[in-house]
């Protein structure tokens, strides 16, 4: 709207109560049109924009502020944003009752909205008067929502955070084996002096405690060896994968434990499209996954396998009857060293989430305790990878 089209209606408006009636007519046409400009002009913003007055009463809402709110287009008239938004009034502190516009600052909060889905809301409230009515004092409210932000940068400070530690772990196991070389070193001389004594009991004595602590050693350098091997930061060597193949290669390699622990195991994948992977990432994937999901089951424990896809995505499924994961556990699954088993080191579920982030997928965990979990995999087809590349 022009600046010369406001001085004209402001004339009019000046003059209004010396129209006749076909003029006030045109006046109440023209203002109609005027509004429905402004409507369109609101409703085309992604914002939400809302007019408050100093009790909360909403006077006006546009329709991105009925979409974050998760009110219907007419179920905003009337109601008062203290009540939709619980504590808001009381978290701007003494903002909302100064006297003055003029005093009260620009005021913005971060909010969680639970309805009709959970995101993080961002509210900037400025207060204003109009030039008709300077004893009221109203305020104009825009609504972002953040929630992909905020996302985006929980999810980066916590790659960060677990790049850190592991480059640190990765610090301290690689440190570990010099002393063990030193232990390997001289078990050998032990056991070739050994083999000069004469023959007798504590001979043999002394030679047998000589030959476990030295496959202990060798046990241990191998640890550190598989450690070391999944977690380094690497990017993955992608190649076309069968993660059908990956996955029956480990159910091979894990068959005489699942066994010996008295677990089945109900694999129903099917045939899957071809995903592009690093074969030797993916297997500690899955070993890590089936590993955690024989820990958490006593013998008669069920573990099932299944696998679906769609346009984006191949998405397998690890079901088990476990105990279950409390809820407070939950939530700090990925976290370095945190473990809800005795004897865990906290890292397996970490290794998966990075080994999985740096293929470009994603893993999902849903348990209730008492009942069992679901680990959930994602992996972006093949074609689809392409397609994004292009």
């Amino acid at each position: 709207m022009s600046g010369k089209k406001h001085t004209s209606l402001d004339r009019v408006l000046g003059r209004l109560d010396t129209l006749d009636a076909v003029n006030l007519a045109n006046l109440v046409q023209r203002l109609a049109r005027e509004r429905g400009l402004f409507e369109e002009i609101f409703n085309t913003l992604q914002e939400g924009i809302l007019v408050v007055r100093d009790d909360g009463a909403i006077d006006y809402a546009n329709s991105s502020a009925h979409r974050l709110l998760g009110v219907g287009e007419e179920g905003l008239a009337g109601q008062t944003l203290w009540r939709l938004v619980p504590g808001l009034r009381t978290s701007f502190g003494g903002a909302l009752d100064e006297d003055s516009a003029e005093a009260a600052p620009i005021a913005a909060r971060e909010f969680e909205l639970t309805y009709p889905e959970p995101r993080t809301v961002r509210l900037y409230m400025v207060p204003f008067r109009t030039a008709t009515s300077t004893r009221e004092r109203r305020f104009a409210v825009i609504l972002n929502d953040v929630s992909r932000e905020k996302q985006s940068t929980e999810d980066r400070i916590e790659s960060e955070r677990t790049s850190s530690i592991l480059l640190l772990a990765a610090g301290v196991a690689h440190e570990l084996g010099n002393p063990l070389n030193s232990l390997t070193i001289h078990l050998q001389l032990m056991k070739r002096k050994l083999k000069k004594l004469r023959a007798g009991k504590e001979a043999e004595s002394l030679a047998e405690s000589v030959r476990i602590c030295h496959e202990e050693v060798t046990r241990l350098d191998g640890i550190i060896g598989n450690f070391l091997e999944a977690i380094r930061p690497r990017p993955p060597d992608l190649a076309n994968a069968d993660l059908n193949d990956i996955l029956a290669e480990v159910l091979r390699f894990q068959h005489r434990e699942l066994e010996d622990r008295g677990i089945t195991v109900e694999a129903e994948t099917g045939g899957l499209p071809a995903v592009l992977a690093d074969r030797n990432q993916i297997k500690q994937v899955f070993f890590n996954l089936t590993k955690n999901a024989m820990e958490a089951m006593r013998p008669g424990g069920a573990l099932k396998i299944k696998s679906h896809a769609d346009d984006d995505s191949v998405f397998l499924l690890f079901a088990d009857t476990g105990s279950g994961i409390k809820q407070e556990d939950l939530v700090r699954l990925f976290q370095p060293y945190h473990t809800t088993k005795s004897g865990g080191h906290g890292l397996g579920l970490m290794i998966v989430q990075r080994i999985m982030r740096a293929h470009g997928g994603q893993v999902g965990i849903e348990s209730k305790e008492g009942v069992g979990t679901i680990v959930t995999l994602q992996f972006p087809r093949k074609d689809r990878r392409v397609r994004m590349l292009k």
